[in-house]
């Protein structure tokens, strides 16, 4: 894994904008020496090498120990909220970088060696296609085409940590917290910021096992959440009978309703995308039909209102489609869709690159408290070096600006305008663009 190592003159900015955002997003931190160490840790994540343990940030010199000690005492018991922080860091994302088009859910597993950290335990894992011991979490990004930045997290808890009296006290797992699927708690963590983080409201991009569809796409449908999710062509669909199927209701494989359909040029777009940031261009054929998800024979959640979308996707060399989405947006046309669905792509770009380096994956804590304050850095670090590195940021045009320095700047930009519409878009406005060079036409 790619180690974050900046040159001295970017490490710099990047902590002048540090200094400029412990203002904005830690007003909720009651005491001054707590934000301090908050921009200890944030100068550690980004400028200390190897990995980002409290030990190493503390560094080996005179005072290391007692660094050591007052930062461990920050991330693993001070009392702090890091909701508030993490909402601060959405609202001031809106402003300060490109807007985002969509809310994209990003699985993340660390394996251990131990049974000790908080939420580890031995279990099957999709990402890996194997039984590991681990810790399996969430982070929910804000993703435009430009950048993604996770202002969420999400970490999940399986039975032992929740059943078992001794360990929750241990790892101070508060009583409200539940043992529910990594998607289960994917999905509340996005109706939370949905209901109360006061952001405009975007599409929800995420995959899905198909065991959990039903229920991901009823309980977003029940909040008015816009979504894009993608799903295994195995997945059991309904449709209406047409092509090789005989008229009436059908149930079919997801894969199979859209290589039925895919010969029929009326139901065929191509998007020509840029993918990766190259000059060249990745061709993509897809069609799409009106669906309704199977219910699952354990699932008692409730059903999406109205038909879904499936989209389907495939290269132009390739004989099968290779990628499906359901998605609510039905107003919108397919390759603004599939452009929608790639973002996904776009965060795990940054996820490698910027995410990782400044330490997601190193806190060896074992509290439930110390994960979440580490991950909330971890956010706020990831930001920084995103938007700090070239010291430059965006408006809402586009315009390139110097990165703000000064507090007040900040904080101005931060705080969201005193009117916000009651019920928000969940998409943007056309033109809707979220990727480079590209068109749709019909073949």
């Amino acid at each position: 894994m790619a180690r974050l190592l900046l040159p001295e003159d970017s490490a710099q900015e990047i902590s002048e904008l540090i200094d400029g955002l412990l203002s904005v997003l830690f007003e909720s931190l009651p005491r001054r020496d707590q934000r301090n160490w908050a921009r200890v840790y944030l100068n550690g994540l980004v400028r200390t090498a190897g990995k980002k343990t409290v030990r190493n940030i503390a560094g080996a010199g005179a005072g290391a120990s007692s660094v050591e000690q007052s930062l461990q005492q920050f991330i693993g018991k001070s009392p702090w909220d890091w909701t508030p922080v993490r909402r601060s860091l959405a609202q001031y994302l809106e402003h300060a970088a490109r807007p985002p088009l969509a809310w994209v859910v990003r699985p993340m597993v660390v394996e251990k060696a131990g049974d000790r950290s908080v939420g580890v335990a031995r279990q099957f894992v999709p990402q890996l296609g194997r039984t590991a011991n681990c810790q399996q979490a969430s982070g929910i990004w804000l993703a435009s085409d430009e950048a993604g930045f996770p202002v969420e997290w999400t970490l999940t808890l399986p039975e032992p940590w929740t059943r078992e009296p001794l360990r929750r006290r241990h790892a101070g797992i508060p009583d409200t917290a539940r043992s529910l699927t990594p998607a289960q708690d994917a999905v509340h963590a996005v109706q939370r910021m949905a209901a109360t983080w006061r952001l405009q409201r975007r599409p929800v991009v995420m995959e899905v096992a198909n065991g959990d569809l039903p229920w991901t796409a009823g309980s977003l449908a029940l909040h008015d959440i816009p979504f894009v999710l993608k799903v295994d062509g195995s997945l059991p669909v309904s449709f209406s009978g047409g092509g090789r199927h005989r008229c009436g209701p059908q149930t079919a494989p997801a894969a199979e309703l859209i290589d039925t359909l895919r010969p029929l040029s009326s139901r065929r777009r191509v998007v020509e995308w840029t993918r990766d940031g190259r000059t060249e261009s990745v061709v993509t054929l897809l069609t799409s039909a009106s669906v309704l998800t199977a219910p699952g024979e354990d699932r008692t959640a409730p059903a999406p209102p109205a038909p879904l979308l499936l989209v389907g996707a495939w290269s132009e060399a390739a004989l099968l489609p290779s990628e499906f989405w359901i998605t609510n947006i039905g107003d919108r046309p397919l390759s603004q869709l599939f452009l929608l669905a790639k973002l996904a792509d776009r965060v795990s770009r940054d996820f490698t690159g910027t995410c990782e380096p400044v330490g997601v994956r190193d806190f060896e804590g074992r509290s439930f408290r110390g994960w979440h304050h580490h991950a909330t850095l971890v956010s706020v670090a990831h930001a920084a070096a995103l938007l700090g590195a070239h010291g430059r940021t965006r408006d809402r045009t586009g315009e390139a600006h110097p990165a703000p320095a000064r507090p007040a700047a900040l904080r101005a930009m931060a705080r969201p305008p005193a009117f916000r519409p009651a019920a928000p878009p969940a998409l943007p406005p056309r033109p809707f663009v979220p990727g480079q060079a590209r068109h749709e036409c019909v073949r």
